[in-house]
């Protein structure tokens, strides 16, 4: 079993800044992938960034250029820089760990984009 624990999220104006953290404890392979997902009002869960024990980083389109995806593997933390915030941006942000033939979910911390 592995548990997930997001910070950073708040309110915050467009053009602004915010790092979120994910914390994962339990039993997790060297070789995982962790990463973010976000879902906004209505719509479906989407993949903002992923990161790979390698190194190796995945955006979505719509985040390249503004969002950096980072991690501590000796911590097993995955953070997510979000500058130039936009209102769409807006969302509840979950953390992601893919190990062992397993996905698991963080409960989601809220950032909300004011223009």
């Amino acid at each position: 079993q592995v548990q997930l624990v997001e910070s950073g999220g708040c309110w915050v104006q467009a053009g602004g800044s915010l790092r979120l953290s994910c914390v994962a404890s339990g039993i997790i392979s060297r070789v995982n992938v962790m990463g973010w997902y976000r879902q906004a009002p209505g719509k479906q869960r989407e993949l903002v960034a992923i990161i790979t024990s390698g190194g190796s980083t995945n955006y979505a389109d719509s985040v390249k250029g503004r969002f950096t995806i980072g991690r501590d593997n000796a911590e097993n933390t995955v953070y997510l820089q979000m500058n130039s915030l936009k209102p769409e941006d807006t969302a509840v942000y979950y953390c992601y760990v893919h190990t062992y033939g397993m996905d698991y979910w963080g409960k989601g911390t809220l950032v909300t984009v004011s223009s």
